[in-house]
């Protein structure tokens, strides 16, 4: 039994957030939960499918967002507490279906959560989903701390119940995967039964159809469930107040922010002078909550993360209420008090704090950057963004670098998101040329394919993942085949969600759950849309380069090279060496060898290390994976492999 599923009421536990979010769903009889892979969201599902069997659940992994809420969404629909979970990026891919959900209503409770990534630590950007709740009309709910994690989870569903509609609940990195002790509640008997009505009256929300039609009168119905969501965020106990009665300043904000905010006012002892409102309800926000502590201060900072979503909220109610409250002045993101990039950290509250009320507090002087800056690229070791050892994707990218180079009509490949995102870089050799959202470099080919007509006559490449192929691939190479696009696609199928987590995906024989699933085959979908298929391994230069060298001869069509191999990091392989690696010392002949140290400079795998004592090449058996692909590279054939028994 994992900790999440303990019985213990009252336990104090060290949790990681997600673990908490996951209680949290447990203590409130969550039925279904679905979602796609991606930090910092991941450990959600994870930790939900370790305890589905004893707690009755079903877990999944679904092909992208939009499936998961759609599976989601049949839970809610079927009177069952259902949980989608996606990172800030998945809202966007699930925002079709979402906008007719928050239409047609839910029935269980149904809880939307978005892990969202400020800084980008993990993420193509630092996208902020909170928009989406105010766009599509749904309430926002977001927790302070790691004990409102759990019961902030919990409300959630039971909020959503009683407004008849999904609720977002969203965390960030820091609360995602920080942790700290969280108390625990009840957990409730597994009793679930799904019913689906849909016999009676069109309108009748119980009974009735579920549909976001007709579209004024559901509309209609969403603006009294907001009203309604403010009558209880009024009084809700996850909005908190703590300091003086008429603060000098008043900080608003949410989220992680909120333990930023309050670190700050400790570190510059103003707990006398600066009063904090911490918001657990963000959207619809609870006016008369507001106008009562806007009414005690003239000077009000907002911290937060990413966009001025609640910047600009408050100043809309603060606007309204002009002649309750007074003019006030207002701090935060629009003034530059607050980074409009990157995370939030108590450094950057504090340096706003004290600049704000006058303390003369400089977080790091300008002088001290000026000197430091400078040293710590001259003294620092070098640590380049790369592939792991033994990564095929480093392979791959040699090999279409090298094809590329052979047919000599320059060509370039539209990249996608996963860990061979890096290949924009030195380490996959600077070969991709544009990286946007999942499955989108498929897409960017499929349009550079139709340009031929217009002098564009040079080969068209893109890649992507095994399981982006799942998740978004698939509609743009249909859109590629159907119009004849001159494109290349190459699967690096590396059997898993590699860059999260190695969770299961479409292509792989087992579910989320740990039990057998039917794995769909990724050639067989290809030459079922009608392109051109090979497979090769991309640790055999001289197959795969051959292959992909004659498929850009075909100047016509789409052609599809699915390029398999394993990850280095896959449980089937960690640990394990096919090779015993070495370099040979009189064979290596270091600079004086002609290829620019080709093994250490270019090729870049982090098991090849320059000896500057000898001045040669040296395996690092540490970490060296015995993949064996460095001994095709090496022109004077000084890298030797032995295979191991």
């Amino acid at each position: 039994m994992t900790v999440i599923a303990k019985q213990e009421k009252d336990g104090r536990y060290l949790l990681m957030g997600n673990e908490a979010i996951a209680r949290g769903a447990l203590e409130a009889g969550v039925a279904v939960a679905a979602g796609y892979p991606g930090t910092p969201s991941s450990e959600i599902i994870e930790n939900l499918a370790k305890v589905s069997q004893e707690r009755d659940l079903y877990v999944e992994w679904s092909t992208n967002e939009k499936v998961a809420m759609e599976v989601a969404a049949a839970g809610s629909f079927a009177e069952l507490r259902s949980l989608c979970i996606l990172k800030q990026n998945g809202v966007n891919v699930a925002s079709d279906f979402f906008l007719h959900l928050a239409g047609s209503g839910t029935r269980g409770g149904m809880v939307i959560i978005p892990c969202e990534d400020p800084g980008a630590l993990s993420s193509i950007n630092e996208g902020d989903s909170r928009h989406f709740s105010r766009m599509l009309e749904v309430p926002l709910i977001e927790p302070g701390d790691f004990q409102e994690a759990k019961d902030m989870t919990k409300w959630a569903f039971e909020l959503s119940e009683e407004l008849r509609c999904p609720v977002m609940l969203r965390s960030v990195t820091r609360l995602s995967h920080a942790s700290s002790n969280v108390i625990f509640g009840d957990l409730p008997e597994t009793n679930h039964k799904a019913r689906f009505r849909h016999e009676g009256f069109i309108l009748d929300p119980d009974e009735g159809m579920i549909s976001s039609a007709p579209v004024t009168y559901r509309h209609g119905q969403q603006q009294e469930k907001l009203q309604k969501a403010i009558e209880l965020f009024e009084t809700s106990p996850f909005n908190t107040y703590t300091g003086p009665e008429n603060p000098e300043l008043l900080l608003i904000t949410s989220s992680a922010c909120n333990l930023y905010s309050k670190e700050a006012i400790r570190l510059l002892a103003v707990g006398d002078r600066v009063g904090l409102l911490k918001l657990g309800t963000t959207w619809p926000l609870p006016p008369k909550l507001l106008q009562k502590y806007l009414a005690t201060a003239d000077n009000i900072l907002i911290v937060e993360e990413v966009i001025p979503f609640l910047e600009e909220n408050v100043k809309i109610l603060a606007a309204e209420m002009a002649a309750e409250i007074g003019i006030k002045k207002f701090y935060g993101k629009r003034d530059g008090s607050i980074p409009s990039v990157d995370e939030m950290n108590p450094d950057l509250v504090v340096t706003a704090v004290a600049k704000i009320l006058g303390l003369g507090y400089e977080g790091v002087s300008a002088s001290y950057t000026e000197k430091a800056l400078p040293l710590a690229f001259l003294n620092a070791p070098v640590r380049d963004l790369t592939f792991c050892p033994g990564c095929p994707h480093r392979a791959s990218f040699w090999n279409i670098r090298n094809v590329l180079k052979k047919d000599n009509r320059e060509g370039f490949v539209c990249g996608d998101i996963g860990c061979y995102s890096m290949a924009m870089l030195p380490t996959g050799f600077s070969t991709t040329k544009t990286m946007h959202a999942m499955g989108s470099g498929t897409g960017v080919a499929s349009g550079f394919g139709q340009l031929a007509r217009f002098g564009m006559d040079q080969p068209i490449l893109s890649v992507c993942g095994d399981s982006t192929f799942f998740h978004a691939v698939m509609p743009a190479l249909v859109n590629a085949v159907h119009h004849k696009s001159d494109i290349t696609l190459i699967v690096l199928d590396n059997s898993g969600t590699a860059m999260t987590g190695f969770q299961p995906h479409p292509g792989l024989d087992v579910d989320a759950q740990g039990g057998e699933a039917l794995k769909i085959d990724i050639r067989s979908i290809c030459e079922s849309m009608g392109a051109t298929v090979q497979e090769a391994d991309p640790f055999d230069f001289e197959s795969t380069q051959s292959a992909l060298f004659d498929m850009l001869q075909i100047k016509s069509g789409v052609k599809v090279l699915i390029l398999k191999q394993s990850c280095a990091l896959s449980p089937e392989k960690k640990q394990s060496k096919r090779y015993e690696m070495s370099v040979a010392a009189s064979g290596c002949l270091g600079e004086n060898c002609g290829c620019n140290r080709l093994c250490t400079r270019i090729f870049r795998c982090p098991g090849l290390v320059w000896d500057k004592v000898n001045g040669i090449s040296k395996i690092d058996e540490a970490i060296c994976t015995g993949c064996g692909v460095c001994e095709s590279i090496c022109p004077v054939g000084a890298i030797e492999k032995r295979e191991v028994a």
